[in-house]
């Protein structure tokens, strides 16, 4: 047996990515996921990239991207439970493309609708000199591989700074997760829905 676990987006429910941070505007997210070797996409992409959002008018000044993301990975083996790793970019005001925030969380275990709040970070210089110089030339420090986030291999040695929080609403599907011996709260479903998203954020 093979355990399947599905992100889902629902056409009347997509994927929901707010971005809250209120200095920056016009920003757009790309997505990538990170899992074992155990597993396996089977349908759907594994990374993509978002519009450009802008700034709502009300007092929250979030930037929602009503992003669909639809992907189905396949494993024998729990281990190295997939992780989406989002990286959020925008323009400076030399009208450079720099990096506004790098987060990682794992798909939910359990099938239904959840809510995940990710904190994010942006990697630092090491020195002042460093630090105005990247600002200077419009090339701040970012990773090269943004899967290093998930990894946490090599992260003790890099100085980051929290920068804002994204908002991410799933829909999860898992199947034949009980004939392996793995209980994940409820039975496995098919598409079957948790309740509303919580006030504020985008239906």
């Amino acid at each position: 047996h093979r355990a399947g676990l599905s992100m889902s987006p629902r056409k009347q429910n997509p994927c929901v990515l707010v971005f809250q941070f209120p200095e920056y505007d016009d920003l757009y997210c790309k997505y990538c996921f990170v899992y074992g070797q155990d597993w396996a996409p089977t349908a759907g992409l594994e990374e993509g990239i978002s519009q450009i959002t802008s700034k709502s008018q009300d007092v929250r000044q979030a930037l929602v991207w009503n992003f669909p993301i639809d992907v189905t990975f396949k494993s024998t083996n729990p281990y190295g439970w997939p992780q989406i790793v989002l990286s959020v970019y925008g323009l400076d005001v030399f009208g450079n493309d720099v990096v506004r925030g790098y987060g990682a969380v794992h798909v939910p275990f359990s099938p239904g609708r959840h809510k995940r709040t990710i904190p994010m970070f942006v990697p630092e210089s090491t020195s002042k000199l460093q630090k105005f110089t990247s600002w200077f030339m419009g090339r701040r420090p970012e990773y090269t591989d943004p899967k290093v986030v998930a990894q946490g291999e090599g992260r003790e040695v890099t100085r980051v700074r929290s920068q804002g929080f994204v908002t991410l609403l799933f829909n999860v599907v898992t199947k034949d997760m009980r004939k392996l011996g793995y209980d994940t709260g409820p039975p496995d479903t098919q598409g079957v829905l948790g309740p509303s998203p919580p006030p504020g954020l985008p239906r």
